[in-house]
């Protein structure tokens, strides 16, 4: 559920700031600020280019952080949403792997934490910092772990 609140948080954003920044500046300062930051002394057409330039730079700069903020969001929730991209999470399990076994958890070097959720077993495997590609399936939420040159896939959950 996190994932949609911070995307509803930077749609919201987004969306609230270009009426925020409709306002002119003298609306949203108070006259004694106004006055002390020297702005009662430019023209009519003078406050306006500097509203105009005020709203615009608003507007772009949510817009970059709404960016930013929606690919941190995917990023750091990938395996727990199905959204964002398909491409394939790329990282090492340190330390020594043993095998695929159903319920067993495998700690990423990317902080991510991801459970076998099937039955998929790599019988002999013994690998040290062993190099790991999870892929999302063509269709749903499945996502499948393959860990070095290894064919066998295990089916996988994001827990962390």
């Amino acid at each position: 559920m996190m994932p949609v609140r911070s995307i509803f948080l930077a749609a919201l954003l987004l969306v609230a700031t270009p009426a925020f920044a409709q306002q002119s500046i003298q609306a949203q300062m108070s006259a004694d600020e106004f006055k002390a930051a020297g702005l009662d002394k430019l023209s009519a057409a003078e406050l306006a280019r500097l509203d105009a330039w005020l709203n615009r730079t608003i507007v772009d700069e949510t817009a970059k952080a709404a960016d930013v903020a929606k690919d941190r969001v995917i990023k750091e929730h990938r395996g727990f949403a199905s959204f964002g991209t398909d491409e394939p999470i790329t990282a090492r399990i340190p330390g020594e792997f043993r095998g695929f076994r159903q319920g067993r958890d495998y700690t990423l070097d990317n902080g991510q934490v991801w459970r076998q959720v099937d039955g998929a077993s790599l019988v002999g495997a013994r690998l040290t910092d062993a190099q790991v590609t999870i892929t999302p399936s063509l269709v749903g939420s499945t996502w499948y772990m393959q860990v070095g040159t290894y064919n066998t896939r295990a089916k996988v959950q994001r827990i962390k």
